[in-house]
């Protein structure tokens, strides 16, 4: 508790606030059909799983199907679940009441967009893509993107016995290339979308440029922390006014050079929000 009450003072002292989400985040707010066979998963993915025994979907995403018209068809519904399935628990309305007098913007890695269910567009950046859009395999001459929810909606009817027939797999329409989904990979196109969502995290720090920012880290793993979590503890270490937050039950570190200027809460997420807003509408309340 001791630990929940310095994180809402620390957001009280603060002028504005850099939050940065990873899978942790989605994985706190009940979403956990990512990374295991759970309930949620279980309930649209049973004959994926009785046939191949991956446990959740990105597994699921690289698992080597007997053919691209099963494949296919398990993306789909995939991509269905993931625009269908709200949050399970409130972490992103917690969120929401602990940083909302302050100016904030937020940084996912995540492509569940999450974020934008709950806050303006224009304060959120998807820096790793999102399943809400498609792109052309060949992005020589094809720098579109293509709405994924149109076309979930368009070729879900056509599935029969668990396969999309050849027929009906999405190309570009300039070039004819297989369609896929626009997230982190080798062929992810990092065009037009792609560098706004930064532009907006530099207007950020512009606009709040010399003030106190804290930088507020959760669910960010040790996979990719080139992303967010390296560039959180760069800054912080040298704008000497900033301060780092990392709330993770697995990997609440920091470095060595902002020991002093770091908090580290190695608690679910979820609930330490709900205790700091908790405070937050006491206090308002009061």
């Amino acid at each position: 508790m001791k630990q929940i009450e310095q994180l809402t003072q620390l957001i009280d002292q603060a002028n504005a606030i850099l939050v940065g989400g990873g899978s942790g985040l989605s994985n706190a707010a009940g979403m956990d059909f990512w990374y295991e066979a759970s309930p949620l998963f279980m309930e649209h993915m049973k004959y994926f799983y009785d046939k191949y025994h991956f446990k959740g979907l990105f597994n699921g995403f690289y698992n080597p199907f007997d053919s691209e018209e099963e494949h296919w068809a398990f993306m789909l519904l995939a991509w269905k679940m993931i625009f269908d399935t709200p949050a399970q628990k409130p972490t992103y309305q917690y969120l929401g009441t602990l940083v909302a007098n302050k100016p904030a913007h937020y940084i996912t890695t995540n492509q569940d967009s999450l974020f934008k269910q709950y806050f303006p567009e224009e304060q959120v950046s998807e820096i790793q893509g999102s399943h809400y859009f498609a792109q052309s395999k060949d992005t020589s001459d094809d720098k579109n993107l293509y709405s994924m929810q149109k076309i979930v909606a368009d070729l879900l009817p056509k599935i029969k016995d668990h396969r999309l027939p050849k027929e009906y797999f999405p190309t570009s329409k300039i070039n004819g290339s297989p369609l896929i989904v626009w997230a982190r990979g080798p062929e992810f196109l990092e065009d037009k979308r792609y560098n706004d969502e930064y532009q907006k995290i530099s207007r950020f720090l512009g606009q709040h440029q010399g003030e106190k920012i804290l930088f507020l880290e959760m669910g960010v793993g040790r996979m990719t922390p080139m992303f967010i979590q390296e560039p959180f503890w760069e800054m912080t270490n040298y704008m000497p006014d900033s301060f780092y937050v990392n709330i993770n039950p697995k990997d609440a570190i920091t470095a060595p050079e902002i020991k002093d200027r770091s908090l580290l809460i190695s608690e679910d997420i979820n609930e330490v929000l709900k205790e700091a807003a908790n405070i937050v509408q006491g206090g308002q309340n009061g």
